[in-house]
C-alpha cells in the first residue's frame, strides 16, 4: 500500500506503509523507538537496552509490526520513519497480551469476536505531520479490515508521571469516554490512579481535547473508549490510559475513507 503526501518539508514524497518482512526491518523499527521513547521522551533504558540503543521486549517475535518507510531515505530498514506494533488474540503465535502489565484483560480474552492489541507506536521525529498519522491509520484500517478484527485495543500514553499535571486530559477522559461496562478495562489495583481528578463541569472539553496526544485523539475519532483508572509507567516516563475500540462502532466516515484500500490487504 502506498500514499503520496502533500505537505511541505521533508514528507513531500511517496511513502509506504505494510508489515516488516524481515529482522532488518523489525530492528529498524526497534531503533526508532528507541531515539523517540529513550532519547527524545525520556525513558530510563536497563543497560541491556542502553548498549543495544534498541526497544525490544518479548512481545516483539510474536507481533506484526506495521512501518511507514520513505524510499527516498533507502529501501526497506533505512526507510523506517514510523511503526505500529499489532498482535492478534486469534494468531498461533499469541501468548499473552502486553496490556496486562497494566490493566485487567479478562474480558479482552473473553470477547466474542476477533481481538487485536495495538502498542509501541512512534514516528520519527521530522516526520510528524497529519498525512503520515493518516497513512499509519490507513495501515491499521487494512489489516482490521484483512483479519476481521471485532475489538482492538492498547495502551496509549500521555507524556509525564505526575497525575496532577494531566488532571484535564484524564478527567474528561473519564466523564466523556469511559468504556461500557462489558468492554471497561480496569486498571490492575497495584497500579490503579483515579482519572476523575476534577469534576465533569470543571472540564472544558474543547481545551481537554489539546491536550490530548495525536494519537489518543486517532482512537477517540474512530468512536473509542478508555478505560477505568490510569496507570503511571515511570520507566517510560508517562501516564498511560487504556484505549478500546469495537469496529461496529467506528465511525461511517472512518469506513468510507479506507474501505477502498481494506481489499489490498496487508
Amino acid at each position: 500500500m502506498t500514499a503520496t503526501t502533500t505537505d511541505d518539508g521533508p514528507v513531500a514524497s511517496a511513502l509506504e506503509v505494510r508489515l516488516a518482512r524481515s529482522d532488518a526491518e523489525i530492528v529498524a523499527a526497534q531503533e526508532l523507538r528507541f531515539r523517540v521513547f529513550y532519547e527524545e521522551m525520556g525513558a530510563r533504558p536497563t543497560p541491556e537496552t542502553a548498549a543495544a540503543r534498541r526497544d525490544v521486549d518479548q512481545f516483539d517475535e510474536v507481533c506484526d509490526h506495521l512501518l511507514v518507510i520513505d524510499p527516498a531515505r533507502g529501501e526497506g530498514p533505512r526507510g523506517v520513519i514510523g511503526t505500529y506494533r499489532l498482535q492478534r488474540r486469534e494468531s498461533p503465535r499469541f501468548r499473552g497480551f502486553y496490556t496486562a502489565g497494566e490493566y485487567d484483560v479478562a474480558k479482552f480474552v473473553a470477547y466474542p469476536g476477533r481481538v487485536m492489541e495495538l502498542g509501541r507506536s512512534c514516528v520519527d521525529e521530522a516526520y510528524r505531520t497529519k498525512a503520515v498519522m493518516q497513512l499509519m491509520w490507513r495501515g491499521i484500517a487494512s489489516y482490521v479490515f484483512t483479519h476481521e478484527i471485532d475489538l482492538m485495543f492498547g495502551c496509549a500514553s500521555l507524556h509525564g508521571t505526575d497525575p496532577q499535571a494531566l488532571a484535564i486530559p484524564l478527567s474528561y477522559l473519564h466523564h466523556w469516554h469511559l468504556a461500557p461496562e462489558a468492554v471497561r478495562a480496569p486498571a490492575l489495583p497495584s497500579r490503579y490512579v483515579r482519572m476523575d481528578l476534577l469534576a465533569r463541569e470543571q472540564v472544558r472539553p474543547r481545551e481537554a481535547l489539546a491536550a490530548l496526544p495525536p494519537l489518543v485523539k486517532g482512537y477517540l475519532r474512530l468512536g473509542g473508549f478508555v478505560g477505568e483508572g490510569a496507570v503511571i509507567d515511570h520507566q517510560f516516563n508517562t501516564t498511560d490510559v487504556c484505549v478500546i475500540v469495537e469496529t461496529d462502532q467506528v465511525t461511517d466516515k472512518y469506513f468510507r475513507h479506507y474501505d477502498r484500500t481494506a481489499a489490498r490487504g496487508m
